[in-house]
């Protein structure tokens, strides 16, 4: 379907909705439906005349919690997004690691049914499987069709560009333009496939520093692009992921800065999963001292993502293509520095790794809104297919549109009252180096053997949040069928898991709704009660 045809065909369904709505008060006057018509007749002579769909960007960070502070630093855009549009103070993932996160940005689905695990090749990372499955049916695939120029630049997928991947000469169907890093975050010395061929860059600050390099060639693309179609830009810059090098004229910023230490910071594991029970609590002076010093750094990278976003507003501006372009800015998931102990990672079903920051302007949307609506990373992909406008219904997604939470006037919103998270434990299948003491199975381990991650660090969630709830019930799937429950409103840190303590109705009706959630596909997914 040509954009201007969905455009039109998305203004009869509203003409038919304010039909409907007005008969069931009472049969709508002649007058007012008339008005109705010719306001659609106009926008249908318009759109045939060529006006577009509007342009899109979405700006992918890595590794950028919301709970621990990790937006202080983004002061140009919490301005130039945030205050200019709408900040969804309750935006998830729904699986807190990269590559499967990522796998769900892009196909709008759950890891139960993109089938990506974890960041391995084995876990269906960027595999085969994957190419020729979820990532043939991706994002940029149905916007090519709505005749948007697309381009990517940044962090694809962990395993994108590696010779068990299909190297750098694969590209995934839908980009145009193709600028992805091979492998895994780095700023200096790293490989990038260029549109299919390698492209190998140094320590040079100038030519190679990523964060930048992403920035200025998305600069050039608009200048290059067609004005006569609208584009869709997905910049992933590598920030605030290790190994945390900022660019030379941040490197002194933030010195006295330390990780927060309230909450759950430093605090024991008590009645949690085992791998949240085995750290040194509290923490040594060696490990407080790593992770402030990560902390701060973080924080030093993410200060030239900024300076990304001013620049692409200001090219969007001067182009005048600003006042119709969607702009997103999110994180794949969150992290964690020393919450509970654990030293540095994400993994985990707390808060402070399933939260992601979730800014948003374009038109239609008022500024200055903060919205408390629950939306998710898989909610991206349906919401700019319906700015595209692209018929949601023949789309297979998990996720649904939020874009009417924000602009109602464009369509109609629904809230979502719970949702799933889910993670697959990733372990080393022989012992770990730097633990040799607890046996094979275990990952991410410091040299004090905290590990952050094992093969039984396998989970399933489920998360609500409405006017009357604001709960989190959790199954692991071990030895033990262990279980974690949290109401957030008494106990926003989720220090006591009270799962000995609810009324046992409530588990089994949240076990059941976990199930439910667990298998479902599509429509199902949203219309679970």
């Amino acid at each position: 379907m040509e954009p201007e045809q969905g455009r039109c065909r998305g203004g009869l369904r509203a003409v038919a909705g304010a039909r409907t709505r007005r008969q069931g008060r009472g049969r709508a006057s002649a007058r007012t439906l008339s008005t109705l018509l010719l306001l659609l007749l106009a926008c249908c002579v318009r759109c045939a005349g060529g006006a577009q769909p509007s342009n899109v960007v979405l700006i992918l960070a890595d590794d950028q919690d919301v709970h621990l502070g990790g937006m202080t630093p983004m002061k140009k855009t919490k301005t130039l997004i945030g205050d200019a549009g709408a900040t969804f103070v309750n935006a998830y993932t729904v699986t807190p690691l990269c590559c499967p996160s990522r796998s769900s940005i892009l196909t709008g689905l759950y890891p139960h049914n993109h089938e990506v695990r974890n960041n391995s090749l084995s876990g269906n990372c960027s595999s085969p499987l994957w190419q020729k499955g979820p990532e043939s049916e991706a994002l940029p695939v149905y916007l090519s069709k709505q005749k948007y120029q697309t381009f990517f630049a940044g962090k694809y997928l962990n395993q994108y560009g590696k010779k068990d991947a299909g190297d750098v000469s694969h590209i995934p169907p839908g980009w145009d333009q193709w600028h992805a890093l091979v492998g895994n975050s780095q700023y200096y010395n790293y490989t990038l496939s260029v549109n299919g061929k390698e492209e190998k860059h140094t320590d040079s600050y100038e030519k190679d520093y990523l964060t930048d390099l992403i920035a200025n060639r998305s600069l050039k693309f608009l200048d290059d692009r067609s004005p006569q179609h609208p584009f869709f830009l997905m910049l992933s810059p590598p920030a605030p992921h290790s190994p945390w090098t900022a660019a030379p004229q941040y490197q002194n910023d933030f010195g006295d800065v330390k990780a927060p230490r309230d909450g759950s910071f430093d605090k024991p594991g008590k009645d949690k999963h085992w791998l949240l029970r085995q750290p040194i609590n509290p923490m040594p002076n060696s490990s407080l001292t790593f992770l402030d010093n990560a902390y701060r750094k973080r924080w030093q990278t993410l200060l030239s993502v900024d300076d990304m976003v001013e620049m692409l507003v200001k090219k969007l501006e001067s182009i005048k293509e600003l006042d119709n372009t969607y702009i997103f800015y999110t994180s794949d998931n969150g992290y964690h520095t020393g919450q509970f102990s654990l030293p540095i990672d994400k993994r985990q079903l707390y808060e402070f790794d399933i939260r992601i920051p979730l800014l948003v302007r374009g038109p239609g949307i008022k500024p200055n809104q903060t919205l408390q609506a629950p939306v998710l990373n898989i909610d991206l992909t349906p919401t700019i297919l319906d700015i595209s406008g692209v018929n949601l219904s023949s789309v297979n997604v998990d996720g649904q549109s939020f874009l009417g939470q924000m602009a109602p006037s464009l369509r109609n919103g629904s809230a979502r009252p719970f949702f799933l998270v889910e993670y697959t434990g990733e372990g080393h299948p022989t012992t770990d180096p730097a633990c040799p003491k607890l046996g094979p199975g275990l990952s991410q381990c410091f040299p004090d053997c905290v590990c952050e991650d094992a093969y039984n660090n396998t989970y399933a969630c489920v998360r609500t949040l409405d006017s009357e709830n604001n709960l989190q019930y959790c199954e692991f799937a071990d030895s033990e069928s262990f279980v974690e429950v949290y109401n957030l409103s008494s106990d926003p840190h989720q220090l006591e898991n009270i799962v000995k303590k609810v009324d046992p109705a409530l588990l089994q009706a949240m076990n059941q709704r976990l199930i439910k959630l667990q298998s479902c596909v599509g429509d199902s997914c949203r219309d679970i009660k």
